[in-house]
């Protein structure tokens, strides 16, 4: 799960395009060739931010896409997993995973979206206010392909080329793309249900565990763990700035009166929680603020 995925499209499409990876610019290696287009496009308007976990029945996301085709799915179909679909800035890591229901062709390339499943796979973490007018959007139907990167070359700057494969990559056509990955695919999801509540003058504490590794099933006591050990980073933060820091193995932590003496902190500030993982380090963080 730790390798970017690449999307290649093209109105003519070239019959297939290759991608060439090395870690200088020269001594490139082919690293795939992709034979089927990816239903790429932009945004024409605007995607507010919006609950997870339930419908968004917002207004429709008008998207133009570049070849292919978009359709509806039934409930039942989208839940299972149909239609999802990327958008953000075109940056590495910057990308929100919906699923959307129903697809209304408006204008040839150009459709209407609605009933979308936000945040989907752990992308709640990086929900913006909105999303602005011209986010790309991918149709992550199997056509986009993780490319080779190994684990140990998370971070790394790497070269690409990547044109059409009917050409050496030292053709002008050919894409120059110099990038580092970060694995989000191996970051914890970010805990649900923070909650805290004041005993005299401690205030505990306490989260959900979510897993990203087998947490569809309803039959199990609890979701996998998905990590080797049971770690938590917890925080305090004031202003902006952190007042505390602290690892726990377990889905609850207290904060004493005497804790928040030493930090000299009152109310109102923040308290955040991300899971830890050996293999990412600390994931997306939920938080809370306390107020009184």
């Amino acid at each position: 799960p730790h390798a970017p995925h690449v999307a290649t499209g093209g109105d003519p499409w070239p019959g297939g395009v290759a991608v060439y990876a090395s870690d200088s610019d020269a001594g490139y290696a082919l690293d795939q060739v992709l034979t089927v287009r990816s239903v790429i496009g932009r945004t024409l308007t605007p995607l507010a931010t919006s609950r997870c976990g339930v419908w968004d029945r917002g207004p429709a996301l008008r998207v133009e896409i570049i070849g292919g085709a978009l359709s509806s799915a039934g409930d039942a179909q989208t839940l299972n997993g149909a239609n999802l679909m990327a958008i953000g800035d075109g940056s590495v890591a910057n990308w929100e995973l919906f699923q959307f229901a129903e697809a209304e062709l408006v204008a040839p390339d150009t459709y209407d979206l609605r009933m979308r499943l936000r945040g989907q796979a752990g992308t709640d973490a990086v929900l913006p206010g909105i999303w602005p007018t011209g986010s790309r959007v991918v149709l992550m139907d199997g056509a986009p392909r993780q490319i080779s990167v190994s684990a140990d070359l998370r971070d790394l700057a790497r070269h690409y080329r990547i044109g059409p494969a009917t050409r050496g990559y030292d053709d002008p056509s050919y894409l120059h793309l110099v990038a580092a990955f970060p694995a989000i695919g191996l970051r914890p999801y970010a805990p649900a249900h923070l909650r805290a509540q004041r005993t005299g003058g401690d205030i505990a504490v306490g989260w959900v565990r979510r897993t990203r590794v087998g947490g569809d099933s309803w039959s199990g006591i609890e979701v996998p763990l998905g990590e080797t050990q049971e770690a938590y980073l917890v925080r305090v933060v004031k202003d902006g700035a952190i007042r505390r820091e602290a690892t726990v193995g377990q889905p609850a932590w207290t904060y004493s009166a005497a804790m928040q003496l030493a930090d000299g902190v009152a109310a109102p500030f923040d308290i955040q929680v991300a899971q830890l993982s050996d293999a990412f380090g600390a994931g997306a963080f939920t938080r809370i603020t306390i107020d009184d």
